[in-house]
């Protein structure tokens, strides 16, 4: 029976000024080996402590400051409010720059793929991107904000799909100096005709289709199966993990074929909409502070009825 998935961020993929509303799923699963610090006198979980590493003792959270080491040994301290100063601000959009080949990306780039999804009748429209993604052999190079941080990404036509691989900055990726390489191409390598034909056939005997259920995880499959074998023993523990609150959902209205035209007009892309919870906490905000001044009148009068009563 298939289930449905979660949707981690819902937003909206914008260029020129087509605004597509989509939700991201994840689109890969750890299935590495994960063991968590248990109590083994209660089965309680065993977290980490604030430790000072000089004098073993435990501090206060609010004791702890955020250092940059630029030298070694020598730090430089951020204030939360210098931190939050220059936070990315949250614009919910996958905002593309530009377009580009899609061979253009080498593979050391990519780190984490989502699925996009379309949401609150954005079908038609994404499903445009797709088809003209396919067609022309390009990608979307793009800008987008998750919990606070800012990534590059690619937006890229898989089947059906849309997937949006987040990508490592330029300056994440280490350069080839220093690397002991051999030089590029066949005669520059000093690689034989005989040895190529030879190395060729072997290339080809080996191939076949891209099948990623052949291969598995042989350390994980063996820890599992100690795990399956615990678990029908009756020799089990329960740990109860808490859930997420899912955002809240936004409605557009797509008119396609007019933003398209202003688009190829030069027309500029709308500012973002602030976020639904900056307005939602200055909303909040008023009632609280007559709260607080209703309970200093509701005291004065409890008092002047006490004096009287007196």
């Amino acid at each position: 029976m298939a289930t449905s998935s979660r949707t981690l961020w819902k937003g909206a993929i914008t260029f020129g000024l087509v605004h597509i509303p989509v939700g991201l799923h994840t689109a890969s699963i750890e299935q590495g080996v994960d063991f968590d610090w248990l109590d083994k006198r209660s089965m309680d979980p065993v977290g980490y402590r604030r430790i000072n590493k000089k004098t073993g003792r435990e501090i206060d959270k609010d004791d702890i400051v955020k250092g940059f080491e630029y030298e070694d040994g020598k730090y430089v301290v951020i204030s939360p409010q210098e931190i939050e100063a220059v936070y990315p601000r949250t614009t919910q959009t996958i905002e593309i720059q530009r377009f580009i080949d899609a061979n253009e990306i080498p593979f050391v780039y990519l780190e984490r793929p989502y699925y996009v999804a379309p949401i609150n009748k954005g079908q038609k429209v994404y499903a445009l991107l797709r088809e003209v993604l396919i067609k022309t052999g390009k990608v979307g190079l793009a800008k987008v904000v998750i919990a606070t941080k800012q990534h590059l990404a690619v937006l890229v036509p898989s089947g059906k799909a849309l997937v949006l691989n987040l990508l490592r900055w330029g300056d994440e990726v280490k350069s080839l100096e220093g690397l002991d390489l051999p030089a590029a191409g066949v005669k520059g390598a000093n690689v034989t005709a005989a040895e190529m034909k030879m190395a060729e056939q072997l290339v080809n005997d080996m191939s076949g289709k891209w099948e990623p259920e052949d291969f598995k995880d042989e350390f994980k499959h063996a820890v599992m199966k100690i795990v399956q074998k615990k678990v029908k023993a009756g020799d089990t523990e329960t740990v109860i993990q808490p859930e997420e609150e899912a955002p809240e959902e936004s409605s557009n209205v797509i008119d396609l074929t007019d933003l398209l035209q202003r688009s190829l007009k030069g027309g500029k892309t709308p500012k973002a909409p602030k976020a639904r919870a900056a307005a939602g906490t200055k909303r909040s905000a008023k009632p609280a502070a007559k709260s607080g001044a209703a309970r200093k009148a509701a005291s004065k009068t409890a008092s002047a009825k006490t004096r009287k009563a007196a």
